[in-house]
């Protein structure tokens, strides 16, 4: 494997090239899977062989696309019973021949971590460093499925090689790096120190992720860099015009103790979860003094309020009220200790009544929503949360395993967290957790002004967030319009202002407007990603069908994947002349394959983790997913004769809204069969 990692400050862009070979002495038959992360979000798949080349394309028309290509019913049985949980990027290959190589290119941006000590954290994913026996595991169907991670699993063997480099870039400059595998020593490949460059040294380690930390020259300071455009899209389209990416991370110091706090602190109750068994028995004794000791620790000097939503959606109080021992004590005896609208829980119109509430001037607005069971409009709830991203954070408790996910969606947008209380966790500690970060310090009042050449505006994508909490940074993405009237003007401006423990700060950096970067567009496509979530909630809630078409537009274009548009494998063929027999690639009438995002259930049992040594004939997976699915249809057929009716086809299929946002696809590779 060869991967070329660009980061700058907190972006990275993954460029890598997998190699597999069929070692074997029969046809394989191989599917490309790589798990995703909230982070990670791919822009480019393509798989070559001396056959054909196989690219993965966006299209707004994917149900179209879906009824015209075979072979669907193979990711479905990937995400029947596989044991791995979570969303994946699959694309099935066909058929490796023996002694036949095929090269898989794969490329992603994402937005990294940052360390309290202000280093940006990137983390290889398993995909490209298959070090664990385990990874291999939870994708173990039969092995001539998949390009499996290749360890073995008594020498932990590792019959690959790995080539990796990183180029790093930072108008702060960069003043180290570290990691948990040898390196070569750091090359700066600019006077100014702004760029430098580093790789692998030797053989990767053989138990652990590959991470690096890279550290800048100053951590705390606002920076901002101009990355230039595509020269082939056109002007003022999003990835024709320059992109500012602004990096926000002011130093907050510590609270002093026992001093009064700000913040406003929205607690939303699904009522129903006490009496109707959804927590488990041995918590519901401990949840009412988890709750009643929660909001026994505000600070003095912050504003609460508490809305029981299994009831209705106005609050205990019209408004948050300034936090007082009697305040408090009304509240609580307020809370209702059993709900009279069972089913009928409305968080959607319980949030949409809180936006609406102005909060009070000079305190950051934060939610702890506790969720029973997953609310019938989720997708509706999700799209409000993201729409006011900028000017809340959100604290989700999920008490079912079918909310878990929102609750983690909700929480991501919003720089929050999410905690599922299950029989082995107490709500308490879960409750301890979530309040230590909730009452750390932020810098409130954000806002950002410009100065450039007369003829430049700029406009900052998604919005500028209302606040930043301590230990935490902002990643801006702000797009320049227009034409500079004065070339010899060769700077910009940038002021950001806020408050922090009620004193004005400001700071003022200079930067330069000659864009930068290595044309591989990483700012560009994260400013796409960020634009889809911000058109998204306006798309969803069908306002008009031009949020939709620019989503769909934007997504195409930058090659970031959305709710409207869909992944297709295309299959183009390497040579005029094409083998007819069993061995081809890829059979050449065909010219669309499986390629999409699923979300896999983590319903396969696994016993072991080494390949199955049986022989494997040509066709086995496509036979094999066949008969599956036709045993499928005959059982759905069977359960509903009682209602004189069969399952038609669209209801045994999986629905077409799988989530897709966080980008990605997801390889378990192998590089030698056999």
């Amino acid at each position: 494997a060869v991967v070329d990692v660009a980061v700058q400050d907190y972006v990275a862009d993954v460029a890598s090239e997998l190699i597999y070979q069929n070692k074997s002495q029969i046809p394989t038959e191989i599917l490309f899977v790589f798990p995703l992360s909230p982070h990670i979000t791919i822009y480019s798949f393509q798989a070559r062989s001396k056959d054909a080349k196989v690219q993965a394309m966006l299209r707004d028309e994917a149900q179209q696309l879906h009824k015209a290509t075979g072979g669907w019913e193979n990711l479905e049985y990937l995400q029947d019973q596989s044991e791995y949980a979570g969303e994946v990027f699959a694309c099935f290959l066909g058929t490796l021949s023996p002694g036949r190589e095929v090269a898989v290119t794969l490329r992603y941006v994402q937005e990294l971590p940052r360390e309290p000590d202000g280093a940006a954290h990137f983390v290889l994913p398993p995909t490209l460093h298959p070090y664990t026996k385990l990874y291999g595991r939870v994708f173990a169907l039969p092995s001539a499925m998949f390009l499996l991670a290749a360890s073995n699993c008594l020498t932990s063997k590792l019959p690959y090689s790995l080539l990796l480099t990183a180029s790093l870039q930072s108008p702060r400059g960069v003043a180290n790096v570290q990691a948990n595998f040898a390196l070569t020593p750091l090359i700066y490949t600019a006077q100014d120190h702004s760029t430098a460059q580093v790789s692998l040294a030797g053989s990767p380690p053989r138990h652990h992720d590959l991470e690096l930390l890279v550290y800048f020259g100053d951590p705390t300071a606002v920076s901002a860099v101009v990355e230039k455009g595509d020269p082939g899209a056109p002007p003022g389209s999003l990835l024709g015009d320059p992109m500012v990416l602004v990096t926000l991370a002011p130093s907050i110091p510590e609270a002093v103790p026992g001093q009064h706090q700000s913040g406003e602190f929205i607690f939303l109750l699904d009522t129903t979860f006490l009496e109707h068994g959804q927590v488990p028995p041995q918590s519901r004794g401990q949840d009412g003094d988890s709750l009643l000791f929660l909001l026994k620790s505000l600070p003095l000097g912050c504003y609460f309020n508490i809305y029981c939503y299994g009831e209705t959606s106005v609050g205990i109080y019209l408004q948050s009220v300034e936090y007082t021992q009697d305040n408090l004590t009304k509240a609580m005896e307020r809370i209702p200790s059993t709900s009279s609208s069972v089913g009928d829980t409305d968080l959607l119109g319980t949030l949409r009544s809180i936006y609406n509430t102005p909060r009070p001037h000079g305190h950051t607005r934060q939610l702890f929503i506790f969720m029973a069971g997953l609310p019938p409009d989720k997708e509706a709830i999700a799209a409000e949360v993201c729409r006011h991203r900028n000017s809340h954070r959100c604290f989700s408790f999920c008490f079912s395993k079918d909310s878990a996910a929102l609750a983690t969606a909700l929480a991501r947008e919003t720089g929050g967290e999410a905690t599922y209380v299950s029989s082995d966790n107490s709500m308490t500690v879960a409750v301890l957790q979530c309040l230590k970060q909730a009452l750390k310090p932020a810098a409130e009042g954000l806002s950002l002004s410009w100065a450039l050449p007369r003829g430049l505006e700029v406009e900052v994508l998604g919005g500028t967030p209302q606040f930043i909490f301590q230990g935490q940074h902002s990643l801006l993405y702000a797009q320049i319009h227009g034409q500079a009237q004065d070339a010899t003007v060769a700077k910009g401006i940038m002021t950001l202002q806020y408050s922090l423990d009620g004193q004005d700060v400001t700071h003022t950096i200079e930067f330069p407007l000659c864009p930068q970067g290595d044309g591989r567009l990483a700012g560009h496509r994260l400013a796409a990603r960020c634009l889809l979530k911000w058109l998204l909630p306006e798309a969803a809630t069908g306002s008009g069908d031009e949020p939709r078409h620019r989503a769909i537009e934007i997504s195409l274009t930058s090659g970031i994947i959305c709710p409207f548009t869909s992944y297709v494998g295309v299959r183009t063929s390497q040579r005029v002349t094409w083998d007819r027999g069993p061995l081809a690639l890829l059979p050449p009438r065909q010219s669309l394959i499986p390629c999409q995002i699923v979300e896999l259930h983590g319903s396969g049992k696994v016993s072991s983790c080494y390949p199955m040594s049986t022989w494997v004939p040509p066709g086995w997976l496509t036979a094999v997913c066949a008969s599956w699915f036709a045993l499928r249809r005959l059982t759905h057929a069977i359960a509903a004769l009682p209602q004189r009716g069969a399952c038609s086809k669209a209801n045994m299929r999986p629905s077409s809204g799988t989530p897709r946002e966080g980008t990605g696809t997801v390889l378990d590779h192998k590089y030698t069969f056999g």
